[in-house]
C-alpha cells in the first residue's frame, strides 16, 4: 500500500448546512491545497485503486485533476471554481493526461509543491476521475459531505445511513467509518 500525503485547509463552505433547495446556491468558500509534485507523479501511473481516506483527501485529489484539465485549457492555477467539473467546456481528460499536465506544468517552472486554492463542490451527477474508493465518517444530514457520498454511492447512502442508525453506529468526526467503493 502505498500512503501519500496531500494536504486541504478546510474552510467553512465544507461544514455550512446546505439550506437552500437550488444546490447552485450553496455558496463553498475557497480553500487551500499543497501536493508535493511527487505525490502528483505517483498518481499519473497509479492503475491500482486510488482510496481517499476523509472527504477532505477526495476532494484534494478531485481538484488535482481538475487543475490539469485548466492548464491543459491554458488557464493560470489558482482556484478551482465551484462548478467547474459540470462546464459544457470542461475537456474530460483521463486521470493520467490531467494530471501529467500538471507534473509538467511543475517540472517547466521547477516548482516541487503545487500550491492552488479550490472550491469544488461535488454533488449528485459528479464523475469522480482519481478516487475509486473512500474511508468517510457518517456525515450530518444538509451537509456537502453528505452531498459527496450521495455522489459517490449513485444516490444510495440512505440505505447505508439507515443500517448505521438501526445499528446504532457513532456518527461525525470521531464516530464509526465506511468504506465506500
Amino acid at each position: 500500500v502505498l500512503i501519500a500525503p496531500v494536504i486541504l485547509h478546510v474552510g467553512i463552505g465544507t461544514f455550512r448546512p446546505v439550506k437552500e433547495e437550488d444546490i447552485t446556491k450553496h455558496p463553498m468558500h475557497s480553500e487551500f491545497i499543497a501536493v508535493d509534485r511527487d505525490v502528483i507523479n505517483q498518481l499519473v501511473t497509479q492503475e491500482k485503486s486510488i482510496i481517499a481516506v476523509g472527504t477532505t483527501s477526495v476532494r484534494t485529489l478531485e481538484s488535482l485533476y481538475h487543475l490539469g484539465c485548466m492548464v491543459a485549457q491554458g488557464q493560470e492555477l489558482d482556484e478551482v471554481g465551484q462548478w467547474y467539473p459540470y462546464s459544457p467546456d470542461h475537456p474530460n481528460l483521463t486521470k493520467s493526461e490531467a494530471l501529467g499536465k500538471l507534473v509538467k506544468y511543475l517540472d517547466a517552472r521547477k516548482m516541487k509543491t503545487l500550491v492552488a486554492s479550490t472550491r469544488i463542490i461535488i454533488a449528485p451527477g459528479y464523475k469522480f476521475n482519481v478516487v475509486s474508493g473512500m474511508i468517510t465518517n457518517f456525515h450530518q444530514p444538509q451537509s456537502t459531505l453528505l452531498l459527496l457520498v450521495s455522489a459517490f454511492t449513485g444516490g444510495d447512502w440512505r440505505r447505508m445511513y439507515d443500517h448505521a442508525l438501526d445499528g446504532e453506529y457513532r456518527f461525525l468526526s470521531y464516530g464509526d467509518a465506511q468504506l465506500l467503493l
